[in-house]
Formats: structure tokens, C-alpha cells, sequence
């Protein structure tokens, strides 16, 4: 019989009428099924970093960069969030686990309780967010599974483990962050194209007739702008895939640009393209910060968050 269901047997017995000495028997069964179990679970690392990896997934520089991340976030916001891979919570189910991590390293400041644990078990394939009761109100446990399964899971999938980390450490942050979290990004699940090809004949269509309306409004160097614009942003809202979203834009503005119409209207005098750059792209750097010495601030934790399977 299992550890468990000596357990349960022996409850069960205590909660039915018997003798003293029965009673008595069915405790100390109970009590050493108690211990051996207690003997058998994960033991918790020790708090030293930000970011702690058991399983030897994540390179030394990723470490750094995700401590630089999160360490950053804690200058900036006083919130501390940590990272730990293990490479398994058996026999507790990673909730239980991550309860004795938080309640060991007590991370978020004191009384503020902001602290948050992103817990990788990678054998078990389970993942789970652990927030601290002052950071339920921004990161509820809705929004921690929407960032787990849209943004960690499809990337683990795919054997990116530190891409999924890393994505999801991104949501955590602009969440705590106050702002909203965007729209699952399709593209890192590879339907993005699938998803804007069959817009191709009405794009060539809208580009086609829509950039004589808006040259012959604006002239020819604003509208090709506006086109290439209307077209990316369209583009983007369809197959949330910022990168064929510019190539569409930077076409429809070229195809607006160069066409054969020619365009009189209100600013025909707008100069031909020029001043127009891009700003897509994703900031890094600039970060500073280790994990040496870090520890919790004593923040308490109520059980919020979720978790997932890949």
C-alpha cells in the first residue's frame, strides 16, 4: 500500500468509533506514513539568485540576462520575481511544491507581499505561476494562465525552454507593469502566415484602388505612407505577426509610391518619402544587476496563480 493510501486508510480508521488502543495504533500508522513522506519530497534549493536552474536547461548567459530582467523590474517596481527549474516536484503535484518554495523564500517586500515564482518542473512537462497576495489584483490567476498557455507553453513545445521563460517573465513584467497583456502572438505558433495568406488578393485589391484615393488626397509621398501603414496594420490585427506585418507595409508603401497614378490633392507638395523610418523591434540591454546574495523581502502568498502542461 502506498504512503497515500496508508494515510488515508488510517484517518479513516481514526474518524470511526473504536477502542482506545485501536485508536492509538491507527495514530502512530498515520504519524509514520506522515514522515515517510515527509522524507520522500523535493527538497527546496536555497535562495541565492534570481533565476535557479536544477536541470542545467538554461546557458550562463541566459541566467544573467533574466536576472538582469528581473532584477531591473525589482529597481524599478520593488516587486521580486525569481525563476526556478527543477526536474521534478514528485510525488507533490508542482501547486503543493511551489507552495513550500514560497513560503521558504518568502519573495516581495514585507506586508506588500509583491513577489511572484515562475516554477519549471521539466521532467513532470508541468509549469506553474505562483503570485504573492499583493500582485493578485494585476496578475490574477486569469491572466497567469492566458500567460502560460499562450506565450510558455508553445515555445517549451518547440524545445525553447529559455524563449519561454524569457516570453513569459516578459508578460509577468508589463502586467506588473500596469499595463494590459496583448493578444496571444500567433506567429510563435507557426499560423501566421497561414492566417494572412488568404488575405493576399483583397490586400492587392485595397492597396491597388485604396492608394489612388489617398494620393489623390494627401499626394504621393503621404499617401504611400498612410497605404503602407493601413496595410501593416491590418495585416497585423489579422495574423499578429509583426514581422510579415512590416514587409506587407514597407510593400503597399513602395507598390503606392511607385505606382503609375499620380496623385494632385491637399499635400501633393508632401516630400517623396522621405523621413520615414521604422520602430519595430525589441528593446534589451542597459540592465544592471546579479543575483548574488539576493533573498526574499518576507512577502506572503495566498495560493494565487495557475499552471500548465506542455
Amino acid at each position: 500500500m502506498g504512503l497515500h493510501a496508508a494515510a488515508r486508510a488510517a484517518a479513516r480508521q481514526l474518524a470511526t468509533p473504536r477502542s482506545v488502543g485501536l485508536r492509538l495504533a491507527y495514530l502512530v500508522v498515520l504519524a509514520a506514513s506522515l514522515c515517510a513522506f515527509a522524507q520522500n519530497l523535493q527538497p527546496i534549493p536555497k535562495l541565492t539568485a534570481r533565476v535557479t536552474d536544477l536541470t542545467g536547461t538554461l546557458t550562463a548567459e541566459q541566467q544573467s540576462l533574466l536576472e538582469e530582467k528581473l532584477s531591473a523590474l525589482e529597481a524599478r517596481k520593488g516587486s521580486q520575481v525569481a525563476v526556478l527549474v527543477v526536474p521534478t516536484t514528485e510525488p507533490e503535484e508542482i501547486a503543493q511544491y511551489s507552495i513550500r518554495v514560497v513560503d521558504q523564500w518568502q519573495l516581495g517586500r514585507r506586508k506588500i507581499d509583491d513577489g511572484a515564482l515562475l516554477i519549471v518542473a521539466k521532467n513532470d512537462r508541468d509549469v506553474r505561476i505562483e503570485v504573492g497576495k499583493g500582485l493578485e489584483g494585476v496578475l490574477p490567476d486569469l491572466t497567469a494562465h492566458r500567460i502560460i498557455s499562450e506565450t510558455i507553453i508553445p515555445l517549451f513545445r518547440q524545445g525553447d525552454f529559455y524563449g519561454g521563460i524569457n516570453a513569459g517573465l516578459d508578460q509577468m513584467i508589463r502586467v506588473i507593469d500596469g499595463e494590459e497583456l496583448p493578444a496571444p502572438d500567433l506567429g510563435w505558433q507557426g499560423h501566421s502566415v497561414r492566417g494572412v495568406s488568404h488575405l493576399v488578393p483583397f490586400l492587392f485589391v485595397a492597396v491597388l484602388f485604396g492608394s489612388v484615393v489617398l494620393r489623390s488626397l494627401f499626394g504621393r509621398g503621404l499617401g504611400a505612407v498612410i497605404a503602407g501603414a493601413a496595410t501593416g496594420a491590418m495585416v497585423y490585427f489579422v495574423g499578429q505577426a509583426i514581422f510579415i506585418a512590416v514587409i506587407a507595409g514597407l510593400i503597399a508603401f513602395l507598390f503606392s509610391l511607385i505606382s503609375g497614378f499620380s496623385g494632385g490633392g491637399i499635400w501633393s507638395s508632401y516630400p517623396r518619402a522621405g523621413g520615414w523610418g521604422g520602430g519595430f523591434g525589441s528593446g534589451g540591454g542597459g540592465f544592471t544587476g546579479g543575483g548574488g546574495g539576493f533573498s526574499g523581502g518576507g512577502g506572503g502568498f495566498n495560493g494565487g496563480g495557475a499552471s500548465g502542461r506542455w
